[in-house]
């Protein structure tokens, strides 16, 4: 069927007031974007522009993703059940109750949150309720016109590739407009506080103070960047004795259009400014930002003149992966056999780290699920305990095994410890990231994103990979490439992923990849030389000679 008969199709069976006015005033380009795929359902579930079309999140998307979902869980449970949960995001409220109501006509006992929270608090109460299945509505940290649906299996870990696969195969039997059960006599459970609780409390046995004394007045500005994070992370914070902080007033309460920060994003300098503003009203020692969903926490902090540095992903996972090994093995905490985890485009100097305390690392694909995933592993061998750390350089982390996800309370609540405990010494954040590369070497770390928009777009992405693919390249920035590993054919115990990875002689790294939620192709360039000087030098002349192959 051509995207033009899908539009046709559309126009004919679809009953919503809102999308038929929508339909009827696209023009040509406008119907071919979003009809001519459907919107792709894997791992991360769906992510799209919220609108009309079978390439767009809106209540039919969402239903029929329900409904295949559904009959997966009644094929493989006799009495499956599902927690949901829904962020701040435009039109999460509705969705979710769609997907209840779909759940709940293919009898589906439904657990939902009563109100929005991150999204971690799902994968927690799928684990805690002993449910089948989670599924959380959320975009992240995309613009205001995307939302999108997570799906986290039994074990609160995102889905794995072959459930994923087996999901979509029950979506594609599906006609969106007459295979959907909705009914009215819907029923939903809501999640009780006492499971809200028990999550807060979780998140506050991953301090690492083991009885150190620290003065825990600092000065914190907190932003929630209007999302779900106000809540919980200004209850974990107060009830470990975090009492001075400061919310942004202009960012505190849910709003989905994000009219302060368009691009709400903890990586992106833009989202934070007026949290920098508050910081220097308030002369505030440590700024912390969660994304919408709160499963991800950037910082800020004053630098020798009294200037806020925003510090980067992979700097505060070094940090706190060298702050949890340092107090662990001071207080012998550490596990026998202790294990980090980090995926391929974080900062390799991690991997130092952790060998320096007799750790080690597993190395995954990009995406958090795939760190949830080797925890599982873990625990289906009594070994949980032995994983200590999680992290990747976009800003996500995760210290215990309680949730299978990255979480974002989890980040602020050890990032206020951490910087804490330095404070209570006499030590910047700064001073300590300094004491680590003159340790190791100076880790320098870019994200270099090149966008496709639309049908074109995304064969140009398909055209550029292959064409990279194919060149092997032998040398990057007169430097010889020692080891070149193409994900694609499955490596290392990993899944397939169109993802490729160059080793260079000289200890730098290149990552490049499509991106799983936006249309984007990205490069993670990776140098670690003996100064500031040559590692950011020799980064930006990498970045130069590798934007040929994407213009």
């Amino acid at each position: 069927m051509s995207y033009k008969d899908t539009y046709l199709k559309w126009i004919n069976e679809a009953k919503d007031a809102e999308i038929q006015k929508e339909l009827r005033n696209m023009n040509e380009q406008e119907i071919e974007d979003s009809f001519y795929k459907d919107l792709s359902f894997g791992t991360g579930g769906l992510r799209g522009v919220i609108g009309a079309g079978s390439n767009r999140m809106n209540i039919y998307t969402v239903a029929k993703a329900t409904q295949g979902l559904s009959n997966y869980l009644n094929l493989h449970y006799e009495k499956p059940s599902v927690v949901i949960g829904y962020d701040s995001r435009i039109k999460s409220d509705v969705f979710s109750n769609v997907v209840a109501e779909v759940f709940s006509s293919n009898k589906i006992k439904v657990y939902k949150w009563p109100r929005l929270l991150p999204v971690p608090t799902v994968s927690f109460a799928t684990r805690y309720l002993k449910t089948s299945a989670g599924v959380m509505i959320t975009a992240s940290h995309n613009p205001s016109k995307y939302n999108g649906y997570k799906v986290y299996g039994n074990d609160g870990c995102q889905i794995t590739t072959e459930v994923a696969n087996e999901i979509l195969n029950e979506i594609d039997k599906i006609d969106i407009f007459k295979d959907i059960k909705r009914n009215n006599n819907v029923e939903i459970e809501d999640i009780k506080e006492e499971v809200l609780t028990a999550y807060i409390e979780e998140v506050k046995k991953q301090s690492v103070l083991y009885g150190d004394e620290v003065d825990k007045n600092v000065a914190i500005v907190y932003s929630p960047l209007n999302g779900t994070g106000l809540e919980p992370v200004s209850r974990v914070l107060k009830e470990s004795g975090y009492s001075n902080i400061t919310i942004v007033e202009e960012q505190r309460n849910p709003d989905g259009n994000f009219p302060t920060c368009p691009y709400p994003n903890p990586e992106i300098k833009e989202a934070l400014e007026l949290g920098l503003e508050y910081c220097k009203k308030y002369n505030a020692d440590l700024m912390l930002a969660t994304d919408p969903d709160c499963d991800r926490v950037g910082i800020a902090v004053k630098d020798k003149y009294n200037e806020y540095k925003l510090l980067s992903g992979n700097e505060v996972g070094i940090l706190l992966l060298d702050y949890i090994c340092s107090q662990r093995t001071k207080h012998r905490k550490m596990p026998v056999n202790p294990i980090m985890i980090k995926t391929i485009v974080t900062m390799e100097l991690g991997e130092k780290i952790a060998e320096y305390y007799g750790v080690q690392t597993l190395n995954v694909l990009t995406g958090f699920k795939f760190i949830g995933e080797q925890i599982g592993f873990l625990e289906k061998k009594g070994e949980e305990d032995r994983y200590i750390f999680g992290f990747e350089e976009s800003y996500g982390y995760l210290s215990g095994s309680y949730v299978r996800d990255k979480d974002g309370v989890n980040g602020a609540y050890l990032i206020a410890e951490m910087f804490s405990f330095y404070k209570s010494k006499g030590i910047s954040l700064l001073d300590r990231l300094n004491e680590i590369y003159e340790l190791f070497g100076y880790a320098y770390n870019t994200l270099h994103s090149f966008v496709y928009e639309g049908a074109s777009g995304f064969k140009k992405m398909q055209e550029i990979m292959s064409n990279i693919r194919n060149e092997k390249i032998k040398e990057i920035n007169k430097v010889k490439v020692i080891k070149i590993l193409d994900y694609k054919e499955g490596i290392e115990g990993l899944p397939r992923s169109d993802v490729l990875k160059y080793y260079l002689e000289d200890n730098s790294s290149i990552v490049i990849r499509p991106s799983g939620t936006e249309p984007k192709l990205k490069i993670y360039i990776s140098t670690c030389l003996e100064s500031k000087k040559k590692s950011v030098e020799a980064n930006e002349r990498i970045g130069v000679e590798l934007k040929k192959y994407f213009e």
